[in-house]
């Protein structure tokens, strides 16, 4: 049976168990400010960006086993980026 999702709300909806059980691992690990939209953020732009017709299992599959440090690191230099712009704007 293949599901479809019509938007990208609804796909995130169907992820949100995996991506809690993902972020209560991350928090057990240290990463205590990690959030759910986070690792799904890190997902769509670093390990999904050139992907396609990935299956559901796959997904949940990418949540589960995604590298606590990668994760760490991406939101890391997001956040650093953020800051510059907003200090290069004022």
């Amino acid at each position: 049976m293949e599901v479809e999702f019509k938007s990208a709300s609804e796909l995130y909806d169907r992820l949100k168990p995996a991506l809690i059980t993902k972020v209560e691992e991350m928090r057990r690990n240290g990463y205590l400010y990690i959030k759910e939209e986070d690792v799904w953020n890190y997902l769509k732009e670093v390990k999904w960006v050139k992907s396609v017709n990935l299956e559901l299992y796959q997904m949940v599959a990418d949540v589960l086993n995604s590298d606590d440090a990668s994760i760490d690191i991406y939101l890391k230099e997001k956040l650093n980026l953020r800051n510059r712009k907003v200090y290069f704007e004022d």
